[in-house]
């Protein structure tokens, strides 16, 4: 098993390559069950989940080309519709394939997912959309087994909360559906943005996107023909070097980056006292002299991204001050606290509310990631600590990150990855 040795530094300096986004990659690359021809996938990031979701699909019967950052995708050899456990337990996005599978064959076995354990993320908002839109839904031995005997049938649909997974599932189960479907509570974060732009260039008439109310026009059964796309830069990993930056108080500058997508991240950052030069496709930021401290309350986007929040937890230990993080999205979320306790954080919790002491001197130690938002947070501190900081099962870290210990190393940081 691998893990980060890292040594504190005194700054970073230089440019770092944002590679593309892992959760837009997965619901894209599900949404090829619905194409009749071999779908070019451009600017995949090399991170673990992509390649599990590939394999999925492999045993389902596809063939999938992984040439560089790009895939080709051909699923018109599928000819299994059972998503099996030992692949599913590894990556709770695997339920992305239930929605297009039903939709495409009419029937299908897929295993409850798995993946970090943050909290819980029911799927009975997907399973309850599919039963309005016609199917036949039980779960048996760990299993969702789901038949459409009349076919799928648009519906109006009503989240009760926002679900990003839940939306992108019905979406691509009403691009193949009979008649029109309505969305109402859909989750807006770009990753949903670009999945709902990709169908409707391929000819399903998708209308709202970017909105609360999605309307999409589905084919009734009628597989679809998607074009070549390039996959959207990771707004997560860019917010995670912009926090490595601010807590090491170095200047970097972030390419082939969307700034419009990460503006409540900026917001922050800006409270915390960071300034920046943004461009088109790149971000600039500018250290603060002294650090400030922060409120923080985790929401659906274009609120503060759940995902940032470790994250920001650990640039909140370098404060001159008192932050107070609240996280709204998961129950389970804290798990990275006694990690960075360890490290000398002064943090204390109180349900699901963080306060945060700082400035702390941080001590180099050996410590666990826990999921892989606090595994980036664990390297975060280990930059700014004093002496040598052992990560240890980063297995999480590489579920979503594209080669994150190369690219800190080539701005400066001293971290390399060895075996246990």
């Amino acid at each position: 098993m691998d893990y980060l040795k890292t040594q504190g530094v005194k700054s970073l300096k230089g440019n770092i390559r944002i590679s593309g986004a892992k959760n837009a990659s997965l619901p894209l690359i599900a949404m090829t069950i619905l194409a009749k021809n071999k779908v070019n996938i451009k600017n995949l990031p090399h991170v673990a989940d992509i390649n599990t979701l590939l394999k999925l699909l492999s045993n389902l019967g596809a063939e999938c080309n992984f040439l560089d950052d790009r895939v080709i995708v051909d699923t018109t050899s599928i000819n299994n519709t059972k998503a099996t456990y030992d692949i599913v337990k590894t990556m709770r996005a695997s339920i992305l394939v239930l929605g297009p599978i039903l939709a495409r064959f009419g029937h299908c076995e897929v295993s409850l997912p798995g993946g970090c354990a943050i909290g819980q993320r029911p799927i009975d908002l997907h399973l309850k959309a599919l039963e309005q839109m016609g199917a036949k839904i039980e779960i048996k031995a760990g299993y969702i087994e789901a038949t459409t005997p009349n076919g799928l049938k648009g519906c109006e649909i009503i989240f009760d909360k926002i679900t990003v997974t839940g939306t992108a599932n019905i979406v691509m189960a009403a691009a193949l559906a009979e008649g029109v479907t309505t969305i109402t509570n859909a989750a807006r974060e770009p990753e949903v943005v670009q999945l709902c732009e990709v169908l409707d260039a391929s000819g399903v008439k998708i209308k709202g996107i970017g909105t609360a109310i999605l309307t999409i026009h589905g084919t009734g059964g009628e597989l679809v023909d998607i074009p070549e796309f390039t996959i959207i830069p990771d707004r997560i990993e860019a917010g995670t070097y912009l926090c490595a930056a601010a807590i090491t108080k170095s200047e970097l500058t972030l390419t082939h980056v969307e700034p419009k997508h990460l503006g409540a991240v900026l917001a922050k950052l800006e409270e915390m006292g960071s300034s920046f030069t943004l461009g088109k496709d790149f971000i600039t930021i500018h250290p603060a002299k002294d650090i400030k401290p922060v409120k923080i309350i985790t929401q659906e986007y274009p609120a503060f991204p759940t995902d940032m929040q470790a994250q920001f937890m650990a640039l909140a230990t370098q404060a001159d001050g008192v932050s107070i993080i609240e996280e709204r999205l998961f129950e389970n979320r804290f798990m990275h606290v006694s990690e960075l306790q360890r490290m000398g954080a002064d943090i204390s919790l109180n349900g699901h509310t963080a306060t945060v002491s700082g400035k702390a001197q941080l001590s180099g130690t050996d410590v666990m990631a826990t999921d892989l938002r606090a595994s980036s947070a664990l390297v975060l501190a280990a930059l700014v600590s004093e002496g040598e900081t052992n990560i240890h099962r980063i297995y999480h870290l590489d579920r979503g990150y594209d080669s994150l210990e190369k690219k800190l190393e080539g701005v400066g940081a001293k971290i390399e990855r060895l075996k246990e």
